[in-house]
């Protein structure tokens, strides 16, 4: 048997076309992004059953759900799948409790993973299991319905655009909970959104989409900060790092992180966390200026040494951006071709990252 999630698809619309063909991680959150009308929700519906490709192959930790070259289709009703859309879409005559009894009800008894009690405490929902659905907020919806689908006992979870339908006050809400089904549960996350933010926080394997197809998929990381990639000329473009707690300055309330696989470190203004703990931060390209030698007496508390990997025109003309090397941690740097002749930057040359601001993530 083989783990990981194999997707291989290829179905045909009047005005649209999917063909993807992807070997996935089999745990963690894996991301699908890209903009409306990219395949995204489409992919996610042939993985759950509820649109049949004309060629296609599906395959979850070992488990085949569908081989077109083998005539084999698992209905969506005997997948063992859990699926999250925009909107919570709970039973209204039913309370919390009995909308949770229902999708519990999906799975023998001697098969269930996820427990009751488990999955209430995980997405908080403890005080609303009397309450009737229209007595909830959007979030506690959708943290309801996100627990229903747990207590399916799921080898794969869909969760399409679950925040979308969400103001920002309801996002800021759910997605603590979120981050504790990634860290706490091995159920492996097929996660759809055009949110960069919500895919930075939570994804650990990154799909981008376009008309149709997965342009690129890879770790998070290292797919963020590629150059060939539309994704690096949007103006939030950054990469995302998650540095390792090594130490902490009260007076200043400053936190140490390690870089991964490096010696390098980095401060961040954060209330304290206990040594060897992770923090996922981002760090925008408009944010990195680069220098030959560092400003010891300057406001910018984060000096890097790096090395220039590579450099391609940004979608204005004024403006380069260039890919670095920070020890093993990749960076992306966005400046103007003015300040990129006067460095007479190129491929292999070292230089000082200076960072100007770093956004905390969790």
């Amino acid at each position: 048997m083989s783990d990981g999630l194999q997707i291989r698809l290829k179905l045909a619309f009047s005005n649209f076309a999917l063909d993807v063909d992807l070997d996935l991680p089999g745990q963690g959150v894996t991301a699908l992004f890209g903009h409306s009308g990219s395949g995204k929700t489409t992919c996610l519906r042939c993985v759950a059953g509820l649109e049949q490709a004309a060629s296609a192959f599906i395959q979850v930790n070992g488990e085949v759900w569908h081989d077109t070259a083998r005539r084999t289709f698992v209905p969506t009703y005997k997948r063992a799948l859990g699926y999250v859309f925009q909107e919570a879409s709970l039973f209204a005559h039913l309370s919390v409790r009995g909308n949770l009894e229902f999708g519990q009800k999906r799975v023998a008894t001697t098969q269930r993973v996820v427990q009751m009690d488990q999955a209430v405490e995980l997405m908080g929902i403890g005080h609303l299991l009397d309450r009737q659905p229209d007595k909830l907020s959007g979030g506690e919806r959708q943290r309801v319905g996100i627990t229903r689908a747990l207590l399916t006992s799921p080898r794969l979870l869909l969760l399409d655009e679950p925040l979308a339908a969400l103001d920002g006050k309801r996002k800021a809400e759910i997605l603590p909970y979120l981050e504790r089904l990634h860290s706490e549960l091995r159920i492996p996350m097929l996660y759809v959104s055009h949110s960069q933010d919500e895919v930075a926080r939570l994804a650990d394997h990154l799909v981008l989409m376009s008309e149709g197809q997965a342009i690129a998929s890879g770790p998070l990381q290292q797919t963020l900060a590629r150059l060939d990639l539309p994704i690096a000329m949007q103006a939030d473009a950054g990469v995302v790092i998650e540095g390792v707690t090594s130490g902490y300055d009260s007076d200043y309330q400053l936190l140490t992180l390690n870089l991964p696989g490096s010696n390098q470190t980095m401060r961040i203004a954060h209330a304290p966390q206990a040594i060897g703990s992770r923090l996922r931060f981002k760090v925008q390209a408009r944010d990195v200026s680069l220098t030959r030698q560092p400003d010891e007496h300057s406001s910018i508390l984060n000096r890097l040494p790096v090395v220039v990997i590579k450099e391609v025109t940004a979608d204005h003309p004024a403006h380069v951006m260039v890919q670095l090397d920070a020890g093993g941690t990749l960076l992306l740097a966005r400046i103007t071709r003015y300040s990129r002749d006067l460095l007479q930057l190129q491929p292999g040359q070292p230089l000082w990252a200076q960072i100007k601001s770093v956004a905390v993530l969790a």
